[in-house]
C-alpha cells in the first residue's frame, strides 16, 4: 500500500465498490460510523469504544489485548469476536505507522485500513480492492458473531487425508516403475548418440538392447549414476517429462535459464513426476512440481533477491545480526545451543533445487552452483574444519552440532568420517577441560550430532552400508563420551516422495541408531486440507519423526509458493490437533530416540494404544528476518491489496541471543493475500469452502516444543557465562 495521500484519488474497481456495499449492508453501525463521522479520527475513535465494548464481555480476552497476561493458554480463553475485536484495535492503534515493503523492493507502504474504507465509503476512492474488502467482510462478520468457525472432526480430516495417495501405495509404485523405464531409455539413446559421455556410465560395442537396459538399472541403484545424469535444461527436463510441460511452463523455465537460475533434476526425483492425469494420484505431485518447476514471480525477482535470515550473513570475526561472532562462513548460528557446520566442497552441494531453497541470493550471486566436479576439487577441508571444530569446543554454551549445507550427505565417506571423528575428538576435548573448570564455571558438552540432508528424499541410494557402517561407529563411540543424541533432519514435502526407496533408508539410518526427522515447508500446496495431516502419518508408518512446519520466507519471489499465515494456524488449530498425544502417553515418547532401531514398531504402538493416526510432534513456526523461530503475532494491518501486516514476538519458550531484547517485536507484511490464496487452491482443484474459517485466524502463539526434541539434563549447572557474542546491534531493523 503506497502513502495514503496517494491512493486518496484511486478508484476501486467495480468488484471492490460491490463488496464495500455489501460490507456495509450486512455492519449497518459499521456504515453509520464511516457515513456521520467528521473526520477519520472520530470515526475511529467510536469503532475503538465498539471493539473495547465487545472484548471487555470477556476479562480474559482484554487481558491478552493489554499484554498482562500471554501464552497459548491464555490466547485458548478467547472468543472467535475476540479475535476480530483485538484486530480492529490493533489496526487503529498501528494506523499510520509507515514499512518498508521487500515485496515491492522496498516501496514504503502506510498502515490505515479504515482511512482506506473511509475514502472509498465517502468519496467512492481509496485504493482499496477486492482482497482488501474480503478481508474486511469476513473481519466484521467474526466481531458481530454471525461467523464462527465451526472445527472440522475426526472424520472430516479423514476424508481430506484420503485425498492424498503415497509413494508406498501399489499403484503409485507401479506408475513409477514405468516412468523410470522411460528415463532410462532416453538416457541410454543420449548415450548412443554421444550426446553424454562418461567412462563410468558406458556400454561396450555391439551390446544389445537388453543388455544395455539390464546394466542402465544397475546404475540406477548408484546416486552418481543421478548426478551424472541430472537434467540441466528445460528441454532435456520437458524430454524426460514425455514432453507433459505445457508452453507457459517451459516459457519460464526458458527465462529461468536465460536470467541464472539453475536447473538440475535427478531422474530418480523425475521418475516421481506423473506426465499423464491419472485418477490414482491426480493432483498427488502437486506439492513436488512447485518444487522443481520455477514459478514466473521467482523469475522476475531473480537478480533482486535479498537474504531472509540476516544472521546468516558472516564477515569473519564480527558479530552476525543475532550477536554471534563467526570465524567464517562455515559457520551459521542463532541460538546459544546451536550452531550449524557447512563443509567445504562438495558439502555446498546439493542433490537437487528446490525453488523455494532459501540459498537462492546465493545462487544468484553466484556462491553457489551446480558445477559437480569444480566443487570435488576444492583444497582440503583441514583448515576451515579445525577453525569450524575449534569454535564448538571454546564456546561456553553450544552443546548441538547441526552439520549441513548445502547437504552432508553430498560429502564423500571419507570426508563424512573425518567430520565426524574431529567432532567427537572435540567433544572429547571439551569433556575434559570441564574437569578442571570449578563448579558453576562449567561449559556446556556436547549432547546432540544432527545431519541435515535431503538425499533421503532427492537420492535415497546415496545410503548405503559403508555410510550406514560410519554412522553406527561413530553413534558407539560418541555414546561412551555423553552425546545422547543423533538426528538426521531431513525434508520430505509430500507424501508422494515416501518411496520403498527412501522406505529402506530410514530403515538403514534408524538400524544405525540415528532418529529421523523431518522439516516441511507450507508451500501452497503443501497446504491444502489433509496433505500435511497424511504426510505426518507416511512419515510415521516408516519411522520418520516430524520436527517442524515452516512458513514459506521470503519475498516476492516466493509469493507463488506463498501460504499465508493465517492457514499454518488454522492447520495447527483444526487438522494437527487429531494428532495430539495424551500426556499420559508422554513417557513412551520420549523414550524413541534411545532405541532408533525399533522405531516404527514403538511408533505404531504409540499410535495404535494413543488412537491417534498420527504423531504432531512438529511445530508450526515461521523463521523470523531477524533471529529465531516463532509464531506468536498480532495482525496489527493489511494493505490495499489485501496483503496482512503482522507483527511477531521472539519464542518465549526457547532460549535466545540476548540481542532479542534490543531487537523488539519484528514486523512482516506478507507476500500473498488470503483471497489470492483462496483463488489459487481453487484453481488446485480445492472445495475454498472448507477453508472458510482461514480469515479469523489473525492471533498466534508459538507451539511449545515437544519434550522429545529437548537437550538431555546435565549432572552440573552449566555457566551462566557467554562466549562469541557481541551484542552491539549491527542492523537494529531485521
Amino acid at each position: 500500500m503506497p502513502f495514503l495521500n496517494e491512493l486518496k484519488q484511486t478508484l476501486p474497481n467495480v468488484k471492490a465498490y460491490r463488496l464495500m456495499q455489501q460490507l456495509f449492508m450486512e455492519n449497518q453501525r459499521l456504515n453509520h460510523i464511516i457515513c456521520n463521522s467528521k473526520t477519520l479520527p472520530q470515526a475511529k475513535k467510536k469503532l475503538k469504544a465498539w471493539a473495547l465494548d465487545v472484548l471487555c464481555e470477556n476479562k480474559d480476552a482484554y487481558f491478552y489485548f493489554t499484554e498482562q497476561k500471554r501464552g497459548k493458554a491464555q490466547l485458548e480463553k478467547l472468543r472467535s469476536k475476540d479475535y476480530a475485536a483485538i484486530r480492529i484495535l490493533d489496526y487503529i492503534h498501528h494506523s499510520g505507522q509507515k514499512f518498508e515493503d521487500p515485496n515491492l523492493k522496498g516501496e514504503i507502504v502506510e498502515n490505515d485500513p479504515f482511512a482506506i474504507l473511509m475514502e472509498c465509503g465517502r468519496r467512492g476512492t481509496g485504493g482499496g480492492t477486492p482482497a482488501f474488502f474480503y478481508d474486511m467482510i469476513h473481519l466484521f462478520r467474526q466481531f458481530s458473531g454471525s461467523q464462527t468457525p465451526k472445527e472440522p472432526d475426526k472424520l472430516d480430516i479423514s476424508t481430506w487425508m484420503d485425498r492424498y495417495s503415497s509413494g508406498l501405495d501399489p499403484e503409485v509404485v507401479g506408475l513409477r516403475k514405468k516412468n523410470q523405464l522411460r528415463i532410462l531409455k532416453i538416457i541410454i539413446k543420449k548415450i548412443d548418440e554421444k550426446k553424454i559421455n562418461s567412462k563410468q556410465y558406458c556400454f561396450k560395442k555391439g551390446m544389445s538392447g537388453q543388455k544395455k537396459l539390464a546394466l542402465a538399472k544397475a546404475w540406477w541403484n548408484d546416486y552418481r549414476f543421478h548426478l551424472k545424469f541430472a537434467v540441466r535444461t528445460p528441454e532435456d527436463l520437458n524430454e524426460m517429462l514425455d514432453y507433459s510441460l505445457d508452453r507457459e511452463v517451459m516459457g519460464n523455465l526458458k527465462q529461468a535459464q536465460k536470467v541464472g537460475i539453475p536447473i538440475f533434476v535427478n531422474p530418480y526425483y523425475l521418475s516421481l513426476l506423473d506426465t499423464q492425469a491419472s485418477v490414482i494420484s491426480l493432483g498427488a505431485d502437486l506439492a513436488i512440481r512447485q518444487y522443481m518447476i520455477y514459478s514466473k514471480e521467482l523469475v522476475n525477482e531473480f537478480g533482486n533477491i535479498n537474504a531472509w535470515e540476516k544472521e546468516d550473513v558472516v564477515e569473519p570475526g564480527k558479530p552476525n545480526a543475532a550477536g554471534w561472532i563467526i570465524p567464517d562462513d562455515c559457520l551459521h548460528r542463532r541460538y546459544p545451543n546451536v550452531a550449524i557446520l557447512i563443509p567445504k566442497g562438495m558439502g555446498r552441494a546439493c542433490g537437487g533445487l528446490c525453488s523455494i531453497c532459501q540459498r537462492m541470493y546465493g545462487f544468484q550471486q553466484g556462491d553457489l552452483n551446480f558445477n559437480l566436479e569444480k566443487l570435488k576439487d576444492k583444497v582440503s577441508l583441514d583448515g576451515r574444519l579445525e577453525a569450524s571444530i575449534a569454535y564448538f569446543e571454546n564456546d561456553s554454551q553450544l552443546r548441538d552440532v547441526l552439520i549441513t549445507g548445502g547437504d552432508a550427505l553430498m560429502s564423500t565417506n571419507k570426508v563424512l568420517r573425518k567430520i565426524l571423528q574431529n567432532v567427537y575428538q572435540m567433544a572429547k576435548r571439551k569433556q575434559r577441560a570441564n574437569m578442571n573448570r570449578k563448579q558453576g564455571e562449567k561449559y556446556a558438552e556436547i549432547l546432540r550430532v544432527r545431519l541435515g540432508t535431503r538425499l533421503p528424499v532427492y537420492l535415497p541410494m546415496r545410503i548405503q552400508s559403508g555410510l550406514v557402517n560410519i554412522l553406527a561407529e561413530f553413534k558407539e563411540k560418541a555414546t561412551k563420551i555423553g552425546i545422547q543424541q543423533f538426528v538426521f533432519q531431513t525434508h520430505f514435502e509430500s507424501p508422494m516422495e515416501i518411496t520403498p526407496e527412501t522406505k529402506s533408508c530410514v530403515d538403514q539410518l534408524n538400524k544405525a541408531g540415528w532418529i529421523v526427522t523431518n522439516q516441511l515447508v507450507f508451500t501452497s500446496a503443501a497446504s491444502r486440507r489433509g496433505h500435511t495431516a497424511k504426510l505426518r502419518k507416511t512419515l510415521n508408518d516408516i519411522g520418520v519423526l516430524p520436527y517442524y512446519s515452516f512458513t514459506v520466507k521470503g519475498y516476492m519471489e516466493n509469493s507463488h509458493l506463498f501460504s499465508p499465515n493465517a492457514r499454518l494456524v488454522q492447520e495447527s488449530m483444526e487438522e494437527k490437533k487429531i494428532g495430539i498425544l495424551p500426556e499420559k502417553f508422554s513417557p513412551a515418547l520420549r523414550q524413541l530416540p534411545l532405541n532408533a532401531e525399533n522405531i516404527v514398531h514403538r511408533l505404531s504402538k504409540v499410535r495404535t494404544d494413543a488412537g491417534i493416526p498420527f504423531l504432531a510432534t512438529d511445530r508450526n513456526v515461521l523463521n523470523l528476518p531477524g533471529v529465531g523461530k516463532s509464531l506468536t503475532f498480532r495482525t496489527i494491518g493489511i494493505t490495499n491489496d489485501g496483503r496482512r501486516i503482522l507483527e511477531f514476538d521472539h519464542d518465549t519458550t526457547r532460549a535466545h541471543s540476548p540481542i532479542i531484547r534490543k531487537m523488539g517485536k519484528v514486523t512482516i507484511i506478507e507476500s500473498k493475500s488470503i483471497h489470492d490464496y483462496l483463488q489459487q487452491l481453487d484453481d488446485m482443484g480445492e472445495e475454498v469452502s472448507e477453508y472458510a474459517s482461514i480469515y479469523g485466524y489473525s492471533l498466534s502463539e508459538t507451539e511449545p516444543r515437544d519434550l522429545i526434541f529437548e537437550y538431555p539434563a546435565y549432572d552440573y549447572p552449566v555457566t551462566k557465562k557467554i562466549t562469541n557474542l557481541d551484542l552491539h546491534l549491527r542492523n537494529p531493523d531485521p
